[in-house]
């Protein structure tokens, strides 16, 4: 592995890192506090190329590879996790998985316009009552000619009251769980689709959360995203790239975690001294930067081979696990440095630590994720081909893999 930056990588990351320090961190303590939401954000996102960065440049992308996703999710995170989210839902769970599984005709249709930015899109899986069990899924799908019909409920979905698109997931037979799952792709003004923002979120408040209902929503047949019954492997492999994304953007967090806390140590004085000369204090410091660093680690290596196009759900997943629960106790550590004011919004990480807290449990819970690792080393969970296997990044040979 080159740990080295390729210019366009360094490129993409100064990009990214000087466009949210200028355009969002010196407001985003005001819409956090205020729970505003600003969709406009997300079309200067698609302006930069930021909403197509790993998709080739033949469907309106960039053709960037995965270390420059993870860079770009860094550094967004790093000023606010709400941008990243973005990059997770309609990158990562949305487009990825339909330059993955979707026909040529379905590429042209909503992946161009979702790679340029002209259209904004999510991922519906989760509900009222399933989350981490996707076999659970009530929402129903009804053949009925050309059309499936599309009857039930989504929760917590991140630019469900903003996308244009929906990656639904729906079964076409509860009792089948999720061997009856199917993937469809919804577009906003079908007739019986509606969306809500939730609101009293703990974080990431200044991001659109939502909830879809879908009332005998007719969607051709032609929407549908693989084949029937192959929706739980579309689900996986599209909550493989999102939990990438994520574990990136924990790196962000981390990163604003410590410098946040390091310019604190400096400035604050206890008995006489900076506090950053007890050694208490630098235990915490000690321990963000061994988390922001192993946890890079584990996100690059995991890009490394997505960049080749080899199957990579167990690195990702320990990726996932590691930085996540790192960033929280990064977060949770740079409240205690802050004392008392850590504890206020007069510092960004009181933002920082109700932000992480999420991660612990999105894109799988570190329980799933404690299971998933487990069950790898025993033996018990084996990755099997998948009928469409993710595509290398731009550039760069699929490589096989024999065992």
């Amino acid at each position: 592995m080159d740990f080295e930056f390729t210019p366009e990588q360094i490129q993409v990351r100064d990009m990214v890192r000087e466009w949210a320090q200028r355009e969002v961190a010196p407001y985003i303590r005001e819409w956090d506090a205020k729970g505003e939401y600003h969709p406009e954000i997300y079309r200067r996102m698609g302006e930069l190329g930021l909403l197509g960065l790993p998709i080739p440049e033949r469907y309106g992308g960039g053709g960037f590879d995965y270390v420059a996703l993870a860079l770009a999710c860094e550094e967004l995170e790093a000023v606010d996790t709400f941008l990243r989210v973005a990059i997770s839902v309609h990158v990562g769970l949305n487009s990825l998985t339909l330059l993955q599984w979707g026909t040529e005709e379905q590429k042209q249709r909503w992946l161009v316009p979702q790679a340029r930015g002209e259209k904004l899109a999510t991922f519906a899986l989760t509900e009222p009552g399933a989350g981490s069990d996707a076999g659970h899924i009530q929402t129903r799908a009804v053949r009925d000619g050309d059309s499936y019909i599309l009857n039930g409920e989504k929760m917590w979905i991140s630019l469900a009251n903003t996308a244009d698109h929906f990656l639904v997931f729906a079964t076409l037979d509860p009792a089948l769980g999720h061997r009856g799952l199917c993937a469809f792709m919804v577009e906003r003004g079908m007739p019986g689709l509606t969306t809500g923002s939730l609101h009293g979120k703990l974080g990431v408040r200044a991001g659109d959360t939502g909830w879809i209902s879908l009332q005998n929503v007719r969607v051709p047949a032609e929407n549908m995203i693989g084949e029937p019954g192959e929706g739980f492997k579309i689900a996986m492999s599209a909550i493989d790239q999102g939990r990438f994304t994520v574990a990136a953007g924990a790196c962000g967090l981390i990163r604003a975690c410590l410098e946040a806390s390091v310019k604190y140590c400096h400035e604050r004085q206890a008995f006489g001294q900076e506090i950053g000369r007890f050694q208490l204090v630098q235990q915490m410091i000690a321990k963000m930067v061994r988390g922001y660093e192993t946890s890079r680690l584990l996100v690059f290596r995991a890009a490394e081979l997505k960049n080749r196009g080899i199957r990579n759900t167990r690195e990702t997943s320990l990726a996932k696990w590691h930085a996540c629960d790192c960033a929280f106790e990064a977060a949770n550590d740079a409240v205690q440095i802050h004392g008392a004011y850590g504890y206020s919004n007069e510092y960004p990480v009181e933002r920082y630590f109700r932000n992480a807290r999420g991660a612990v449990i999105y894109e799988g819970t570190r329980e799933i994720h404690t299971l998933l690792q487990a069950e790898y080393a025993l033996g018990y969970r084996v990755d099997k081909p998948l009928r469409c296997p993710q595509p290398p990044a731009q550039g760069y040979e699929t490589v096989v893999v024999r065992g």
